[in-house]
């Protein structure tokens, strides 16, 4: 198992004796961090398929009533122009889907605009700015992968006071990983 976080401050309580992945904010900084690891095992020989990606982190919820930890089960590249990459004839993959569990929209947009908010709870209930990539790179290797979100704000404009917010969260994701993940 590999728990992967974008922030110190969302792995500040992960149990000591579980290896952890920080791979810095945004989609390409998950991207490249997840898949430099991924890469130097699948060189060493190690058999990613036998590998759990753990993916734990904040997210804003698109809905009032999402509070607390809910586990993922299907990411979408929020900020792509999908549309126009299929009409090239491409497929863009912006959806990947794995289990059961909420929807997460997935970009390098900090969400705080109440119109994007609603845009994009038409088809999600979280949003974060990784899940996405660190999916696809999963998917890429074929290691498995669960996702567990804490709601840390509305994806309103209380989401600028993340950084205030952001210990609560990882309070929530230790305690959870702690139960979950016990020796």
């Amino acid at each position: 198992m590999l728990v992967v976080s974008a922030t110190q401050s969302e792995a500040a309580y992960v149990p000591a004796h579980l290896p952890v992945l920080i791979t810095g904010i945004g989609k390409t900084a998950a991207a490249i961090a997840v898949a430099e690891r991924l890469a130097t095992w699948a060189a060493q020989g190690r058999d990613l398929t036998e590998l759990l990606l753990l993916n734990v982190g904040t997210a804003g919820a698109l809905h009032d009533h999402y509070e607390g930890l809910h586990e993922v089960g299907a990411v979408r590249n929020h900020d792509m122009n999908a549309e126009v990459v299929r009409s090239l004839g491409y497929d863009p993959e912006e959806h990947i889907e794995w289990g059961e569990g909420v929807h997460l929209a997935s970009g390098d947009t900090f969400v705080a605009d109440p119109e994007v908010r609603d845009q994009l709870a038409t088809w999600a209930d979280l949003v974060d700015m990784e899940g996405y990539a660190i999916a696809l790179a999963a998917q890429h290797f074929g290691c498995s992968l669960r996702m567990i979100k804490h709601v840390s704000d509305q994806a309103d404009e209380g989401a600028m006071d993340w950084p205030t917010l952001v210990d609560l969260s990882a309070r929530a994701l230790g305690e959870w990983l702690a139960l979950e993940c016990a020796d």
